[in-house]
């Protein structure tokens, strides 16, 4: 049987118990910073390189726009001086059975960013809302 990589195009996203229908989610990704240090006396005329403090990017997440919902702008908007309502978010790849495959678990996502989309006589797409979050933690399992 050959092994081939898994498709892209079939995933889940959930905060808050709910499950929120996407046609695409990006910045999934996580990086190190690199600290460079060289001693005074060190013989070696170049820095030593050290891993840093851990940085994760925003996630933009984008959907279909729906009459009389407003729930990102509604999110965004509880924003109030120091205050945020911060959601875990469980994004899921699945398979042909729709059970996980590859999970991505966000923690303390709030949003910082609302799209709302844009508009066009002559276009024959479907409105798009786009919401980026800033989170404080990525995990990412292999089921």
């Amino acid at each position: 049987m050959a092994e081939y990589p898994l498709p892209k195009f079939h995933f889940r996203v959930e905060w808050g118990g709910a499950k929120i229908g996407f046609t695409e989610v990006s910045g999934l990704e996580v990086s190190t910073d690199v600290i460079e240090y060289r001693d005074g006396f060190s013989p070696v005329y170049s820095k030593i390189k050290m891993p840093g403090m851990q940085k994760y990017g925003n996630i933009t997440m984008k959907r279909g726009t729906f009459a009389g919902d407003n729930s990102f702008y509604d999110w965004w908007n509880s924003v109030s001086l120091n205050t945020i309502d911060r959601r875990p978010l469980t994004i899921s790849l699945l398979n042909e059975k729709h059970d996980p495959v590859v999970v991505w678990k966000v923690q303390n996502a709030f949003p910082v960013k609302v799209t709302s989309t844009d508009l066009k006589a002559d276009g024959n797409e479907v409105a798009i809302e786009t919401l980026e979050v800033a989170h404080e933690g990525l995990t990412i399992q292999n089921e």
